[in-house]
């Protein structure tokens, strides 16, 4: 079985190298690794390394229309040449030129997962035909959660018979790798002794509730004056939060930390009490299985991964977008409610679920179905 995994507009992509490695295990299977870059990524060589073959399309997707022409006829190349099993694709970019090439080529089974499904639907709708398009050039279609699902079933109207779930996965330990020393470098910079540290990871973008958050911590510091948010990520509104901190009188209590090295992410979760997620609408949302596998009890709107995983007021605390006073009761409940065993019960439903393995063997599955 000869599985070829593609990905645009990333150099460094961990799938790859989780799956480079854990194929070892599996001899009746052959990957190889197909990066849609601007450069020649350095993950050619490591995926080398690991005995797998990375193959480096050309693309910028600052020139999309040409490079997804160009990088079609690179892939349909490619695909009739290798001859593969299975063509698997994850985001739009590499979707679009990679499914149709596949299809042209031959290969029987054609493999998206929909990541990024809802971007166009929400901030680019005259690109939701492309995202049909995708769909029916796929003979298989993966949804990452339950919403994910009913999103595609719903609003891109798929085939329902194309339909699989399967959740992403994480390398556990990979994940929770914490330092004492990094912990208290933190705990020293931001000046977070002796508080209630309430974190968020992820860009500084509208949708994903910043503001929200904000607001939610203005109620918050009335009764809870020593607690502190972290707000960890760069993005384009972030002189819009700075505004609207200032705004509050919040710069005691928000912090925005801009880049973290991304090592240093699980010692971060160590020095937090409650993880607050509110975005809009998630396709997933990594970091919330990230937070829980670190035992941190997760407050999070009713969205992607957090929907599934999450039991309300069991393992972790549920509310509604755009919804202020359930977000501050959220954090509230924690606080008063035992949230280190809030913590240890999402971090059990995260090993029993969200482990890399889990999601191999989801996929190996899919490879391996013979009536699609």
């Amino acid at each position: 079985m000869h599985v070829i995994q593609m990905m645009a507009n990333n150099p460094s992509v961990p799938y790859f190298k989780w799956f480079a490695e854990e194929v070892h295990k599996h001899p009746e299977m052959k990957f190889t690794f197909v990066a849609m870059c601007p450069e020649r990524p350095a993950m050619l060589d490591e995926m080398k390394e690991r005995g797998c073959d990375c193959v480096w399309i050309k693309y910028d997707a600052a020139e999309r229309k040409s490079g997804m022409t160009k990088s079609f006829f690179a892939l349909l190349k490619l695909f009739k040449k290798l001859k593969p099993d299975v063509v698997h694709t994850h985001l739009f970019d590499d979707s679009f030129p990679g499914l149709l090439a596949a299809k042209m080529a031959g290969v029987n089974k054609r493999v998206i997962t929909k990541q990024d499904t809802t971007f166009h639907w929400y901030y680019a709708p005259k690109w939701v035909w492309a995202d049909k398009f995708n769909n029916r050039n796929a003979t298989h279609l993966i949804a990452v959660t339950e919403e994910n699902k009913q999103f595609i079933l719903e609003c891109e109207r798929a085939e329902p018979k194309k339909i699989r779930l399967a959740h992403n996965g994480f390398p556990f330990d990979l994940m929770t790798r914490q330092s004492e020393d990094v912990k208290q470098k933190y705990i020293e910079k931001y000046d977070l002794q002796n508080k209630i540290v309430v974190g968020t990871v992820s860009r500084l973008i509208e949708w994903k509730g910043y503001l929200d958050i904000i607001n939610a911590a203005e109620r918050l510091v009335v009764k809870y004056p020593q607690i502190h948010f972290l707000f960890i990520g760069e993005g384009v509104q972030k002189k819009a939060l700075e505004k609207a901190i200032a705004d509050k009188r919040l710069q005691n209590h928000i912090t925005l930390t801009d880049w973290i090295d991304r090592a240093d992410i699980p010692s971060l979760y160590g020095i937090m009490d409650v993880y607050a997620h509110a975005a809009r609408f998630e396709p997933f949302g990594f970091v919330i299985i990230e937070a829980m596998f670190n035992a941190v009890p997760v407050v999070s709107t009713a969205t992607g991964v957090a929907k599934d995983a999450i039991t309300h007021k069991e393992n972790g605390y549920l509310v509604s977008y755009e919804n202020i006073e359930q977000l501050a009761d959220g954090i509230e409940y924690v606080i008063e409610n035992d949230g280190k065993a809030i913590g240890r019960k999402g971090k059990e439903k995260a090993l029993q679920e969200y482990q890399f393995e889990n999601m191999f063997n989801n996929y190996k599955k899919i490879y391996f179905e013979e009536n699609f």
